[in-house]
């Protein structure tokens, strides 16, 4: 089937790679403003799948209201690539895709209204959505080299949080399983279901690239240092669950252990 990417950054552009021959056959790009152009531009099949992965444009987005409303006919599939940021602070708790959602960021409380708005517009328009919330994600080009090497600032044990995160070729590989008819519409985590904190994957960086161990600080120094948005990131504090990621999703992360998939990405 016809597949439709909108968003080619870092992870759209990995999964067109692997997308079958079929759904590549006489694949093009469309430039295309969301916030501006009055109509996409292409002509779309009557049968075709959707990956979106545009983040939002102000509280409401915009730009994803006027997306949806020019896809005409409506996919048979809409794939979302939303965040883990919607369970907001739970204080290190566990949370499965039946948590409730607490958004506590102005990143993360247009995600839910963008789940909302999906979950209303694909019943409407008989649609299969699909859900991906997404931590963070690295992979080659997507690693804290430079913050390190130039001093910057990590939290220290003490103050750390539980990590969530995930290669974006395992990422890719999640987006791929959520666009086959075969897999049950729906929510799902993802992520590689290693929990160690953001300061241990600096100092795991830091050892494998050979750079100075990372500078670190309490969480006191950091709310002087640190931006408001990254001060947010890095102070949340949850355990995602992954199971039906691995059992209903059918994607086991090719880099479970995150010190293969910084190796990977060096």
């Amino acid at each position: 089937m016809f597949t439709l990417v909108a968003g080619t950054g870092y992870t759209g552009l990995r999964v067109l790679e692997r997308l079958p021959p079929d759904d590549k056959a006489g694949i093009n790009s469309r430039s295309m403003d969301l916030d501006t152009a009055a109509a996409l531009p292409i002509v779309l099949p009557a049968a075709y799948s959707v990956l979106y992965t545009i983040p939002p444009a102000g509280n409401d987005d915009d730009r994803l209201q006027h997306f949806l409303s020019e896809l005409r006919p409506a996919p048979a599939r809409f794939v979302y690539l939303s965040t883990t940021g919607v369970y907001g602070d739970c204080r290190g708790a566990v949370v499965t895709e039946d948590s409730p959602v607490n958004p506590s960021s102005r990143m993360s409380r247009p995600r839910v209204a963008a789940e909302d708005l999906l979950a209303s517009w694909a019943t409407n328009e008989n649609c299969d959505l699909v859900v991906l919330r997404v931590p963070g994600i690295y992979g080659p080009g997507r690693l804290p080299l430079q913050r390190i090497s130039e001093g910057g600032a990590f939290l220290e044990d003490a103050g750390s949080s539980p990590g969530n995160r995930i290669h974006v070729d395992d990422l890719a590989s999640c987006c791929l399983a959520a666009l086959d008819d075969a897999t049950p519409p729906g929510v799902y985590n993802v992520g590689d279901g290693d929990h160690r904190s953001s300061t241990w994957f600096a100092r795991e960086v830091a050892r494998q690239a050979g750079l100075p161990a990372p500078r670190l600080i309490s969480r006191a120094q950091a709310e002087k240092e640190f931006s408001a948005v990254r001060l947010a990131f890095m102070t949340s504090s949850r355990i995602v669950d992954t199971t039906k990621m691995r059992e209903v999703l059918g994607v086991t992360p090719r880099y479970a252990n995150p010190a293969e998939g910084i190796a990977a990405s060096l």
